[in-house]
């Protein structure tokens, strides 16, 4: 806990300044290319990489997008001597922190060179089982909450020294003195919205700094999906 809330508070990260990518991302982009960024669940089972390949044209579906190598002993997925995996893309969405162009997340699901799929490759089962069930159609909605922290790792508003006032005011709040970083919530809201994810709404909880998001209702395997791109 100590580390990571020295890494958060003293990141280079938090010394750029972040107008400098602006201009650079005014700058008018070849019509002959987009870049795409491929997302993927390491084997934490918890924590998402991802990196970024430049196409000459967006793909008419998803089975026309190319699969992809990556160093899997550096993402807990496999030994270093035989270190080599496979990103099969399985979700595209519009690229939400590359607006107005043809640029796309993709996310994948992960395989061995044998095209069997990795330890840590759930979605291939939940897939499997998905399409045995396909004949009745199932429909799932998810809630996700969570909680911003600031680079301490105190919720953020919280004082520092203590703890905010009981339950009771905060949950589906308005105003500044009960709910904090609604632009954070607007922004992720819009920005799901635009990526094509089926986001259903947002509302701040019971704690302050505490927010939940809801995806769905979806059928099958869309609204996992949307879920971890979201």
């Amino acid at each position: 806990r100590r580390m990571a809330m020295e890494t958060l508070a003293q990141s280079p990260n938090a010394r750029i300044c972040k107008t400098v990518l602006e201009k650079y991302m005014r700058l008018p982009q070849p019509d002959n290319k987009v870049q795409a960024t491929y997302i993927w669940i390491d084997g934490t089972g918890e924590n998402l990489r991802a990196k970024d390949r430049t196409l000459t044209s967006l793909p008419k579906s998803i089975k026309d997008y190319p699969i992809w190598n990556y160093d899997g002993s550096s993402t807990y997925q496999s030994e270093g001597h035989n270190s080599d995996l496979y990103l099969h893309p399985v979700a595209v969405y519009k690229d939400p922190f590359r607006p107005g162009t043809n640029n796309v997340l993709v996310l994948c699901d992960t395989y061995k060179p044998n095209k069997e799929p990795t330890e840590s490759n759930k979605r291939y089962k939940c897939l499997e089982a998905m399409e045995r069930a396909a004949a009745h159609k199932p429909w799932f909605g998810i809630e996700q909450e969570y909680t911003l922290l600031d680079t301490d790792l105190h919720p953020f508003g919280w004082p520092k020294n203590g703890f905010p006032g009981p339950q009771g005011p905060y949950y589906c709040g308005v105003g500044a003195n009960k709910v904090y970083a609604r632009e954070l919530v607007e922004a992720h809201y819009r920005a799901c919205l635009y990526a094509g994810i089926d986001i259903a709404g947002t509302n701040a909880e019971v704690m302050p700094a505490q927010w939940e998001f809801q995806v769905g209702p979806g059928e099958g395997m869309k609204c996992a999906d949307d879920l971890w791109v979201a």
